[in-house]
């Protein structure tokens, strides 16, 4: 603690030497008293001291006060003494900041005592463990404790928690303490904790602190209630956090943002507290789908807002009245981000209409905003965001902006204003800004879309009565050729700016526009003039951009004019402007201080209207063609018409290519069916199995019944009718399974037959695709290149229709083993049919049999009986009748016997 000692040394106004001996004597008390209450009156009143003499207290005490934390953990009054203790030493919240010198000068103090605090980590360990206490006097202060240290040194704190076992998850439990302030406390503390650090901020997510937090907002009142801190640290967590961002998309969290922007009518009003949670709540949107993200994590998050209804309640605040214009603007950038790039939500704005008389399409109302210079400046600039993002990457938008300029889609009866006019308007009007933010917008309706750039060709708009109309084309480059001529109000080039981003992004990629523009004869020599012009150094960005344009009519020329070829062109610019020259002027554009502020990121984000010179999308284009018209101007025209040739070869081979991929998409579509037919015949081939399995389970059951037949011939003639059931194979006669089951090969043996088909004219196929010729005139090496992939294609699909022939083959082989199976059954089915009528002809001849037999016992039975009579008259003793049952019953046990016997001998 030498330093401290110095520092306080240094002061010119220190503690009185009573009071300095009195803190000595307090912390004596602290270090040797026993008894507790005496301790803790020593640490109350270092808890008084600490404000007023903090480096003194700071330098005597915090080893004394550390001590109390860890042996006196009992009694709860005396650990919150020391930690309020060590809160004032540490913290510089309760500086009173009379001077500067004295202000920097506390925060050192704080600063250097956190160093000390945290140089043995077990104190914030400890500092953790004691968090856990529920009660009020130790777990408040020690939250206002942490929270001060990590405000402190923040990333040095934030790693001794990070390694702490469990330490996050403690502090997770202050979100869910009922007591208010801890509660509030808490959040502040995770804020000092999630700040800057990706690991922790994951670990903060996955202890359910969204839920928590959420819930938090929902009891408040959404954006009603005293939410911000929350809303702080829901940012921490999310911002340039993509698994963070992931989490709370999959945990259907952006579903419960809803209800935040539903304000009620316009009369509810707007506190300031209720503009700031919105601010706040806007800005949690726009990081969930920041064009910063990655766009896979940015588009699934655009599809979540749009089908919970998120987005639409965004519009509705878009068309409200009363918005205060802070908040208005900011839900024109939220709104932006979240259409920007998906279709889906992109159509949906598109038919999004305010509510007036009668309605109109909300993207005519904010253009009508942009295009008035009375209008707010930020306002502006997020009007022309939004329509830029309705525009990214939405080629049918595109076409339906541009379409409201085409002669026949213009109202003639002016009674509506569409997007079109209201570009058209800006863009020729006498606010440079107007000026510039139309000329953007409607670059944006063109951006990579060759079909509106030439759609807007026929663009013509009326000058003045009596003379004849002329196309947008020629009046962009009238008005830029007029330079400073018009009276205009705002900056002298942003005007000139605007024009030429509008006609470089026009003409680039469009050989029909580049006619078009050099069929004015007016325009080279302009450009050519200004190129060559020494100006001052607010020129020279226009000089810069009107070599852009000179160079996009050369590098995109398609020499359609005989008066403007490419090598005209180029001798032209060597003859009065020096190809150094210009390679000098067209790299002005990139070299100017504004250009790299606009092209970091898409949203148009100035200070002031000044600094609105570039448009993000038009640098990109700068950073692409810069290069490439160098090129083209050094080149001679031997090397023009070598890379004419090759090009006009390359578009030959990508049309080859795109027949044979035609061919292969064709040949897949094929392949498909071919797989699907092969599953069906898998199918089948398997019912049959099945099928015959149960033939031969049924097969088998015959034989037991016959075999059983044949056992209880001679029993009972009932034996007959289960014979004749036990036929009834499960409710089916045989010859029924037999026909079906032919029936079924049948069918198989076509559907093979017409897989072989398919098979070889798909063979045939393949043998013309390999053995096609390239096309007269090629170069063998670039046909080589650019058809090795569609060869490795071809031989991939030979190898599968070899396959699916092998399949084929296989499915033939089984077919002839059922066949053969089948042809066996019938063999003995046959054989148990004749085995069959076998039996029943020696049943019917059993039955006969055993009708005799009954007819000669019934006489052997009258004959017994006279017999018997005929001896009771001669007086002969007669056996009892149950004895002659007896009898007679074994009688017959042995005629059965025998009768048994000679059965199993026949």
């Amino acid at each position: 603690m030498n330093f401290l000692r110095g520092v306080m040394g240094g002061q010119s106004a220190g503690p009185q030497h009573t009071e300095a001996e009195t803190i000595q004597k307090l912390c004596d008390r602290v270090a040797s008293s026993t008894l507790l209450d005496d301790r803790r009156d020593a640490v109350r009143a270092l808890k008084s001291l600490s404000k007023k003499y903090r480096l003194e207290v700071g330098i005597q005490a915090m080893e004394h006060l550390i001590r109390v934390l860890q042996t006196d953990r009992s009694d709860s009054e005396i650990i919150g003494y020391a930690l309020d203790t060590l809160y004032n030493i540490i913290s510089n919240d309760e500086e009173e900041e009379v001077e500067e010198n004295s202000t920097r000068q506390s925060e050192d103090l704080g600063s250097q005592f956190t160093e000390i605090f945290i140089k043995q980590q077990e104190n914030v360990t400890l500092l953790l463990s004691l968090l856990e206490e529920f009660d009020f006097h130790v777990r408040w202060p020690g939250v206002k404790l942490l929270t001060s240290l990590l405000k402190q040194l923040g990333p040095q704190v934030q790693q001794i928690i990070l390694v702490s076992p469990m330490g996050v998850s403690r502090l997770m439990d202050l979100l869910a303490d009922s007591r208010e302030v801890i509660r509030n406390d808490g959040v502040l503390l995770l804020q000092a904790l999630t700040r800057s650090n990706g690991a922790i901020q994951k670990i903060v997510a996955f202890e359910n602190a969204f839920e928590r937090l959420l819930d938090i907002i929902t009891e408040e009142g959404n954006s009603d209630g005293v939410v911000e801190d929350c809303l702080i640290l829901l940012q921490n967590l999310l911002k340039n956090n993509n698994s963070n961002q992931n989490f709370f998309k999959e945990g259907s969290y952006i579903q419960r943002m809803k209800p935040w922007f539903e304000v009620g009518d316009e009369n509810s009003g707007w506190s300031a507290q209720k503009v700031t949670n919105l601010h706040l709540m806007l800005q949690l949107v726009r990081v969930l789908v920041s064009p910063n993200n990655p766009p896979g994590a940015t588009s699934s998050c655009q599809k979540a807002m749009f089908q919970c209804g998120l987005l639409q309640q965004l519009c509705t605040i878009l068309m409200a009245t009363g918005v205060p214009a802070d908040i208005l603007t900011e839900t024109i950038n939220t709104v932006s981000e979240v259409i920007r790039g998906c279709q889906v939500n992109q159509d949906y704005f598109a038919s999004v209409n305010a509510p007036s008389n009668p309605p109109r399409p909300a993207i005519v109302v904010l253009l009508m905003s942009m295009v008035n210079e009375r209008q707010p400046f930020v306002l502006r600039c997020a009007v022309l965001y939004c329509f830029q993002c309705f525009l990214y990457k939405n080629q049918k938008g595109q076409g339906e902006i541009v379409s409201t300029l085409l002669p026949s889609t213009i109202d003639a009866t002016g009674n509506t204003v569409s997007a079109g006019q209201l570009l058209c308007g800006g863009l020729f009007s006498t606010d440079s800004l107007s000026n510039w933010c139309a000329a953007v917008a409607l670059a944006h309706a063109l951006q990579e879309n060759a079909t509106q750039k030439e759609q807007l060709l026929r663009v013509q708009l009326a000058t003045s009565i009596g003379n004849p109309p002329v196309s947008l084309l020629q009046q962009c480059t009238n008005i830029l050729s007029q330079g400073d001529k018009i009276n205009r109000r705002g900056s002298k080039i942003q005007t000139r700016v605007g024009l030429l981003m509008l006609l470089c992004t026009w003409l680039s990629n469009c050989p029909i526009a580049v006619t078009h523009f050099l069929h004015n004869s007016a325009n080279v020599p302009f450009l050519t003039g200004q190129i060559a012009e020494n100006l001052g150094e607010e020129e020279q960005l226009v000089q810069g951009l009107c070599a852009l344009l000179l160079g996009i009519s050369i590098y995109f020329n398609d020499n359609s004019l005989e008066t403007y070829m490419k090598e005209k062109l180029k001798q032209l610019i060597e003859k009065r402007i020096g190809k150094e020259n210009f390679i000098e002027k067209l790299g002005f554009i990139s070299k100017h201080e504004l250009y790299s502020r606009a092209s970091q990121k898409p949203q148009p984000n100035f200070p002031s209207p000044e600094y609105m010179i570039f448009d993000h999308e038009f640098t990109k284009l700068v950073k692409e063609l810069e290069g490439v018209i160098t090129k083209a101007i050094y080149k001679s025209s031997e090397e023009d018409k070598k890379e004419e040739e090759v090009k006009k070869t390359l578009e030959q081979h990508d049309s080859i290519v795109t027949h044979y991929k035609n061919m292969i998409r064709e040949q897949d579509l094929q392949l498909e069916e071919l797989k699907q037919q092969i599953s069906t015949l898998k199918c089948q081939n398997e019912q049959l199995q099945t099928a015959v399995t149960q033939q031969v389970s049924q097969i088998q059951q015959h034989k037991d019944q016959y075999n059983l037949l044949k056992v209880q011939l001679g029993k009972d003639s009932q034996h007959q009718g289960l014979y004749s059931d036990g036929a009834q194979m499960n409710g089916v006669q045989p010859e029924e399974e037999l026909a079906t089951l032919k029936s079924q090969l049948n069918s198989q043996s076509m559907e093979i037959a017409k897989l072989q088909t398919e098979k070889q004219e798909l063979l045939q196929k393949t043998e013309a695709f390999v053995k096609s010729a390239p096309v007269p005139g090629e170069s063998e090496t670039v046909i080589a290149t650019k058809t090795t992939d569609v060869e490795g294609r071809l031989s991939a699909l030979l190898q599968e229709t070899k396959e699916l022939k092998n399949e084929i083959k296989a499915l033939s082989e089984e077919r002839t083993a059922i066949k053969e199976q089948l042809d066996s059954s019938n063999s003995t089915i046959a054989i148990l049919q004749n085995e069959k009528n076998k039996l029943e002809v020696d049943i019917i001849d059993a039955k006969r049999e055993q009708d005799d037999l009954l007819v000669l016992l019934a006489d052997q039975d009258q004959k017994i009986f006279s017999l018997k009579n005929k001896l009771k008259e001669l007086g002969h003793p007669v056996e009892e009748e149950d004895e002659l049952e007896s009898g007679d019953q074994d009688d017959e046990d042995d005629e059965d016997e025998d009768d048994g016997k000679e059965q199993g001998h026949i």
